[in-house]
Parts: C-alpha cells; sequence; structure tokens
C-alpha cells in the first residue's frame, strides 16, 4: 500500500469514526409493537447464552420513528402487504413438469407458520446448512420441476415474505449445534472481521454503535427477524443477503455473492443472535 493510499483510507476511517462519535445516542424505544391487534412482537428480550457482549437484545423496529414504526401496526397500511398478496397467489398456482403449486404437498400458506422461525437450518439429506430461499429453489427444481429463482429476485423475496408473515409472533430458534455449529462458527468469523478500505467489521456498528446514528439514521443492533423488509430508501422489499451485500460494499471491499457460503454462515450466526425474539417481517425500515 502506498503512502498516498494509506492517508486516504485513514481518512476514510477517520471520517467513519468521527460520525459516530459525535452523533447523539438514541436508545431503543418502550414502544410495543401489536400487528393487527392482535400479533403481540416480542422486540425486547434477554440475549441467547451464545452472545457475548450484548445482554439485551432489540428488534430494529425499536429504533425507528413513530411514523415508521406506524406502517407496522396494521397490515392496511405496510406496502410489503402487496407482494405478500402476490406470492399467495404463486404459492397456489401450479408451475413446472410436475404440474404443482406449493399448495399441492402444503396446503394452505399458513400451515407453513413457524418455518421461518427456524430458518437457515441443517439440512441432513443435503448435508449443509440451508436457508429459506435455498429450501425455496430445491422444491422448485426437484417437485415441481419448474425454474428456479435468482437468489434476491423479486419471485423470492415476495415468498419469503409470505412465509414470514404468516410466522409473526412466533420467536425466533435457529438451531446452532450439532452438525450446523461449523457453519455457525464461520459466521461469527465474518461478523467480527473487518473489512474493506474503511476495516470495519458487522459489530462495528451494530454491537459497538447501535444507537448511534450515521447517515440520518439510527444504527440497530441488525436483527433480521424483520426480514425482508420494505425500506422506504428504496421502496421495495429487501432481502437479507442483499442487506449483507450492500453492508460489506459499505466499507469499500469487493462482496461475497448473495447465496455464497458466507452470506449462509453469516445469516445463520446473525439469526441466532435474534433468538427470542418475534418472527416479524415483512417489516419496514428506513
Amino acid at each position: 500500500m502506498t503512502r498516498q493510499t494509506r492517508v486516504r483510507a485513514g481518512a476514510a476511517i477517520g471520517v467513519v469514526a468521527g460520525v459516530l462519535a459525535v452523533a447523539a445516542h438514541a436508545g431503543p424505544d418502550d414502544d410495543d409493537l401489536v400487528i393487527n391487534g392482535e400479533i403481540e412482537i416480542v422486540t425486547e428480550t434477554a440475549a441467547p447464552e451464545h452472545i457475548e457482549h450484548v445482554g439485551t437484545i432489540y428488534s430494529g423496529w425499536r429504533f425507528r420513528s413513530d411514523e415508521t414504526q406506524a406502517f407496522q401496526v396494521d397490515d392496511f397500511d405496510n406496502p410489503s402487504m402487496i407482494w405478500v398478496e402476490q406470492a399467495e397467489e404463486v404459492w397456489n398456482t401450479a408451475e413446472g413438469a410436475a404440474g404443482k403449486s406449493c399448495a399441492s404437498c402444503h396446503d394452505g400458506s399458513d400451515s407453513m407458520a413457524g418455518v421461518r422461525a427456524v430458518y437457515p437450518k441443517w439440512n441432513e439429506d443435503a448435508g449443509e446448512v440451508r436457508t429459506l430461499e435455498m429450501q425455496i429453489n430445491d422444491c422448485r427444481e426437484n417437485r415441481m420441476q419448474a425454474e428456479t429463482w435468482k437468489y434476491t429476485g423479486g419471485e423470492m423475496v415476495n415468498m419469503v415474505a409470505l412465509l414470514s408473515a404468516v410466522s409473526r409472533g412466533i420467536p425466533v430458534n435457529v438451531a446452532i449445534d450439532g452438525p450446523a455449529q461449523s457453519t455457525w462458527e464461520m459466521g461469527k468469523d465474518i461478523y467480527y472481521t473487518r473489512y474493506g478500505q474503511l476495516e470495519l467489521s458487522c459489530a462495528n456498528c451494530h454491537e459497538d454503535n447501535y444507537g448511534n446514528m450515521i447517515r440520518a439514521d439510527h444504527l440497530s443492533q441488525g436483527q433480521i427477524n424483520g426480514f425482508p423488509t420494505y425500506r422506504l430508501k428504496n421502496t421495495k422489499l429487501n432481502a437479507v443477503h442483499a442487506r449483507f451485500k450492500g453492508c460489506v460494499r459499505d466499507t469499500r471491499a469487493e462482496t461475497f455473492a448473495p447465496g455464497s457460503p458466507e452470506f449462509v454462515a453469516l445469516e445463520l450466526y446473525v439469526a441466532s443472535r435474534g433468538n427470542g425474539l418475534s418472527v416479524e417481517g415483512p417489516s419496514v425500515r428506513n
């Protein structure tokens, strides 16, 4: 690295550190989230035992403004539900050479309540940790004999949003022991590794600085119980791996690809950090 490059990198790091240092800290509020007057969402609970540096975990909803929070209180106001309704139609539509729909094997989408809460999870037959996206494409390819979907494409994120919606209120309970442990350890290593010219890790923002403001928004703990999430910033549903990709890119590093082993491992680790919070997606964030 040349002296000029070191100076530029050092200056960039200084800018980020300065933003975090001088910004006003705002801890999570104490509002309660009840969706449609009946689905109670746990947005604060004791951190799971395997989390070392945080005593209490909070949903990202708790760091949002009252105006943003209000979008999730009623499905009529939640922009995400448009795509959930589209996915419901897809759920019941036969595709592929086998002439099957999702409902052909699973009945109504509400039969999948609780599934979102335990993914990613170890798949014994495949001998790997699988995300919901991986499992959906396996079903499409091998049971429906239909084309697979792009990992973070519209059809996929809509379907994951549907599976999240029918699981809202159920506690996240991702298993990290047994054969999944090595993948979890890999994800933990990625979480604490500094990347890019800015030399930032996930933990630098979401563990060390949650509640501080950066880029005109409060940093949350980076919990993913609310994904897929509708972002007011880009007015669409966003997949968790798309968010991972954006975060790594923002450190000015070469990022991993959605669906890569690295991001699967990171998702398993980050999901486990939210064990005990309710499935909340599709959520609304800035």
